[in-house]
């Protein structure tokens, strides 16, 4: 998990894995959507590789890039319970929708309703 942790760190890195989420690309052209150099955004993408987020296909001279989601189970797993609502929360969701429920009720049984629920 660290080492995943570690790579999806770079700003860089987590634009190349956003960019290989909808499809394989080549290194040139990954590198072509950087103001970096083709070497730097070489060291980024062996740093994914050997963090296991991407693995690389060659295809005759080319050399394809497909991210690998599997690697991200773990660190998922781990930040899971931080994005989670408490207990709490939920608690107070359904609150809010009972209240929600109640007052859109009173408002379609009508004023004679409402009066006769007062009285009693």
């Amino acid at each position: 998990m660290d080492e995943v942790a570690g790579a999806i760190a770079d700003p860089v890195r987590r634009a190349i894995l956003t960019m290989l989420r909808d499809s394989r690309l080549p290194a040139g052209e990954i590198a072509d959507r950087f103001q970096i150099s083709r070497p730097a955004v070489s060291r980024h993408l062996r740093v994914l590789r050997e963090s296991g987020l991407v693995r690389d296909e060659l295809v005759g001279r080319r050399r394809f890039y497909v991210l690998a989601p599997e690697r991200f189970a773990e660190l998922v797993e781990w930040l899971t319970p931080f994005v989670q609502p408490s207990g709490l929360e939920h608690r107070l969701d359904a609150l809010e929708t009972e209240v929600y429920r109640t007052r859109r009720e009173r408002r379609t049984r009508g004023p004679a309703a409402r009066a006769q629920e007062n009285t009693a």
